[in-house]
């Protein structure tokens, strides 16, 4: 059968077995039994199902099977190169790569690791060289990926490889049927353009009201206008707020939205993406000239991450009237008080208050999201809906027992408070594990005027514990402060404890909750649905307004607030996807309750 050009679903659904397999090979290198047994799940009404079909197959397959596909792949840049027998689709990926022009010292590099690799895990590295955009990784990246993925664990590699041979096909499926994800582009783009500005040259850092914070504010405010917001402002404490009017005048609007500040050291993602899913659908919109029944409001929330002043989610606060006042009068590193970096940048503080939000004004929140978690990347999901947002508290804690000779003290008469506190940690772990989604971490640790011949007689360590529900967070809080009580006493250590914050859980809205699921399952996407072990400007609207949220999955095993946090451009076009979804699914409750 020949090939057409460009593949449709309607063609390959209709398409005999085995004419459709012939219409998919070449996906998994010299695996064609992948798509095969895919296509036995026909028919197929999205490209986002027969990707998740195919992931299917090979996630049930038996570990040697796993194994047998990771080896029929080539190395980078090794003898299937060199010798010119690569296959088509590996030989474009590779060039686009730049590893076909590597200068002889960079194939030394690379063919050396290749061999590190193999000795390690004993199958080939795999890498979806084209990238999270599709347009190629350059050799410094493979490189450095490389060696960091030299020193996981086995088991952890095998899953990586395939999460990347994944990548590739759907990369390669994306040719195939002649689909670009211009929207996903673009939110990358947008991303990309916003990540120039920083506190710093040496990495992304971008704090409260800094000369590289209000470039980001000017920034998003001048894409808000190019995609189409028919206003944008920027508000009393920097948070950025563009809307896109309704076509019916005093139906209330739908709020989204998230933060543009970062953590020290960050990814490029964690907040912004949730400011440019929803700017794209306006873009959409504008360009198509359409209106909506209601309005959208998008804010991109000017603090969240507490980094410059300890005034964790200011922006969004400040719209449920949370905004304390004694907060002007913080300090940062430099002495510059919270009030003098406001009036800086050009901020009135006696407006405050007037940007406090009026809930009948509006519907609704929702808030896209990557995880900053590694579950959806590990169930080769690319979006999850949020059922809540999980209660905290935290808390400073200091042990206090006594310095002694670290060689004249016996072992049976020490009042050691680092390993009261190494047996504290022990429990959190042990405790926050044997409970379904809750979580706890002991971040901050240090032994003041500690030495090498020392016995600690102080330590002081910070107490994070998170679940989804008030009351399992207060359960493992008890637990948690009661053994603690006893290991101390046991040891003769004394200890002071200070509560430094508490959050109740934010749990989706029912109603709104539904509508990203109804939503995500039009995609042909499976629904997952999570808790949210981090907080979110959510959390805060969640005051005023019902919310809900959706997740993104994140490569590099999730990771956030860290420099290799990543998604794909595919992943952010099914976000952007879902939201028009989410956002016409909400125009036809519209017509139907007028019709009503």
């Amino acid at each position: 059968m020949a090939l057409p050009h460009t593949l449709t679903l309607a063609q390959l659904n209709q398409a005999s077995l085995d004419d459709a397999a012939a219409l998919l090979d070449g996906l998994y290198e010299h695996s064609p039994w992948i798509a095969r047994a895919a296509l036995t799940k026909r028919p197929f009404q999205t490209l986002a199902a027969l990707k998740h079909a195919m992931v299917q197959v090979v996630s049930t397959a038996p570990i040697d099977t796993q194994l047998a596909l990771i080896r029929a792949h080539p190395e980078l840049a090794g003898k299937a190169m060199v010798a010119g027998q690569l296959t088509p689709e590996s030989d474009n990926e590779q060039q686009k790569a730049g590893l076909t022009l590597c200068t002889a010292q960079d194939l030394e590099i690379i063919q050396q690791l290749n061999r590190d690799y193999q000795t390690r895990f004993g199958f080939p590295f795999i890498l979806a060289v084209r990238g999270p955009r599709g347009t190629g990784l350059s050799k410094e990246d493979i490189i450095a990926t490389y060696q960091r993925r030299l020193i996981e664990h086995p088991d952890f590699e095998l899953q990586e490889c395939l999460r990347n041979i994944h990548r590739i096909v759907e990369l390669r499926l994306n040719d195939k049927f002649g689909t670009t994800p211009h929207a996903g582009h673009a939110v990358w783009d947008w991303q990309e353009a916003l990540a120039q500005y920083s506190d710093n040259s040496a990495n992304l850092t971008v704090t409260y009201l800094t000369d590289a914070h209000r470039a980001c504010a000017q920034r998003i405010r001048a894409d808000m206008l190019s995609c189409g917001c028919d206003e944008v402002t920027i508000d009393a404490v920097g948070n950025v707020v563009g809307r896109y009017h309704g076509n019916q005048p005093g139906t209330p609007a739908l709020m989204t939205g998230s933060h543009f500040d970062t953590v020290h050291n960050a990814g490029k993602y964690d907040g912004r993406l949730g400011i440019y899913v929803p700017l794209a659908c306006v873009r959409a919109l504008h360009q198509q000239d359409k209106r909506l029944p209601f309005g959208l409001e998008i804010i991109g929330f000017s603090e969240e991450e507490g980094q410059r002043f300890k005034a964790t989610f200011l922006g969004s606060g400040a719209l449920t009237g949370d905004f304390n006042p004694e907060w002007l009068t913080q300090k940062d590193a430099a002495g510059m008080s919270m009030a003098q970096a406001m009036a800086h940048a050009g901020l009135q503080v006696a407006d405050i208050s007037a940007i406090q939000r009026d809930p009948a004004r509006y519907m609704g929140f929702v808030e896209v999201h990557i995880e900053q978690g590694p579950v959806l990347n590990e169930l080769n999901l690319p979006l999850g809906i949020v059922t809540s947002i999980n209660a905290v508290v935290r808390y400073q804690v200091e042990a206090i027992g006594t310095a002694s000779h670290a060689g004249t003290t016996p072992m049976n008469r020490r009042r050691d408070a680092a390993a009261a506190v190494a047996e504290v940690i022990t429990y959190v772990e042990q405790r926050a594990s044997a409970d379904a989604d809750s979580v706890g971490t002991v971040g901050m640790l240090q032994v003041p005027n500690g030495s090498i011949n020392v016995v600690p007689g102080c330590c002081n360590f910070t107490l994070d514990l998170r679940a989804p529900q008030d009351a399992q967070r207060d359960r493992l809080e008890a637990d948690v402060l009661a053994a603690l009580d006893t290991i101390f006493q046991r040891r003769g250590v004394q200890y002071r404890v200070t509560q430094t914050m508490r959050a109740n859980a934010a749990p989706s809205s029912p109603t709104w909750q539904a509508r990203w699921e109804k939503a995500v399952s039009a995609l042909g996407v499976p629904l997952h649905r999570m808790p949210s072990g981090a907080g979110h400007d959510a959390m805060k609207l969640h005051k005023i307004l019902p919310q809900a949220m959706l997740f993104v999955r994140g490569q590099n095993s999730g990771i956030s607030h860290n420099p290799l946090e990543s998604t794909t451009s595919c992943d952010m076009q099914l976000a952007v996807e879902a939201f028009d979804a989410l956002l016409q699914q909400l125009a036809l409750e519209f017509s139907s309750d007028n019709a009503a």
